[in-house]
């Protein structure tokens, strides 16, 4: 499957628990909602992923991408240190631009 180049840079961050490129393909003002949590700018969303890399070593591996605009729909096989691992999750995204304008994982 052939993604888009922030995308996969995206996901390549998130794999490799580099927090500071990952919070990179995010706008100064973006926000996540994961786990029935918020965090908004790009330092929040630094330090959730850092926390979320950290709890769970997770790896992700995209299994399907559709978009249509500035939204996109990323599906990945999540596994890690976490109950039910591995598990099928949605990235729901809005993008501005090459940006991620928001972020919402469900599944």
């Amino acid at each position: 499957m052939k993604l888009p180049e922030n995308i996969a840079g995206f996901i390549k961050a998130q794999n490799d628990a580099d927090s500071t490129a990952f919070a990179r393909f995010f706008t100064e003002h973006a926000t996540v909602f994961d786990e029935g949590s918020s965090y908004t700018g790009r330092e929040e969303i630094k330090h959730w992923i850092q926390e979320a890399t950290e709890k769970y070593n997770m790896q992700v591996t995209p299994v399907d991408f559709t978009q249509n605009g500035t939204k996109g729909t990323l599906s990945v096989e999540a596994s890690g240190t976490f109950p039910g691992s591995p598990a099928v999750m949605q990235y729901h995204l809005d993008m501005e631009n090459a940006l991620i304008r928001s972020l919402k994982i469900t599944g």
